[in-house]
C-alpha cells in the first residue's frame, strides 16, 4: 500500500452536487460507450449504490441541461448517455451494434451558421448524429 488514495467522484460543474449525481457522473466517466438510463441504473446497483431509476433519469436530465453529458437518440428511439468530452462535436453511430465515434465537422458548423443567418436566427445550437453501418457490421452483413 502506498498511502495514495484514488480520487473519488469529482463535483459536476453547473449543477448542484449530490451523492447520487456524483455517482452517476462517475459511472458515466468510467464507460467509453453510450448507455441507457436502465443500463446505468444496473451499473450503479452493481457498485452497491442505493438509487432508484427515477432518480437516475432526473439526474441525467440535469447533467444534460448543464452540458456535462452527451445525449444520443439511437435508431430504436431510445435515449442513451455518455460522459461528455470537451469541445463541440458530432457523432457517427452504427445502426447495428451502436458503436459511436466522435467527429469534428467544420462544414456542418459553417452550414448551421449560414442557414441560421439566412433565416435571421442568432445564438444557435445544434446536434448532429449520422447513422450508418460501421466497418465491422458491414463485414458481417456481407457474410
Amino acid at each position: 500500500m502506498t498511502g495514495v488514495e484514488a480520487p473519488g467522484p469529482q463535483p459536476v460543474t453547473g449543477v448542484r452536487s449530490t451523492r447520487q449525481r456524483a455517482a452517476i457522473a462517475d459511472a458515466l466517466a468510467g464507460t467509453d460507450d453510450f448507455c441507457s438510463a436502465q443500463e446505468l441504473h444496473e451499473i450503479l446497483k452493481g457498485r452497491g449504490e442505493s438509487i432508484g431509476l427515477t432518480t437516475v433519469y432526473r439526474n441525467l436530465q440535469a447533467l444534460s441541461q448543464a452540458g456535462q453529458i452527451d445525449v444520443l437518440w439511437d435508431g430504436s428511439g431510445e435515449t442513451r448517455y455518455r460522459h461528455c468530452s470537451s469541445g463541440h462535436h458530432h457523432h457517427l453511430v452504427c445502426r447495428s451494434c451502436g458503436t459511436t465515434v466522435e467527429v469534428q465537422a467544420d462544414p456542418v458548423e459553417k452550414w448551421a451558421a449560414t442557414i441560421a443567418a439566412e433565416h435571421g436566427f442568432t445564438d444557435i445550437n445544434h446536434t448532429v448524429e449520422v447513422f450508418g453501418l460501421c466497418s465491422d457490421c458491414q463485414g458481417c452483413q456481407r457474410n
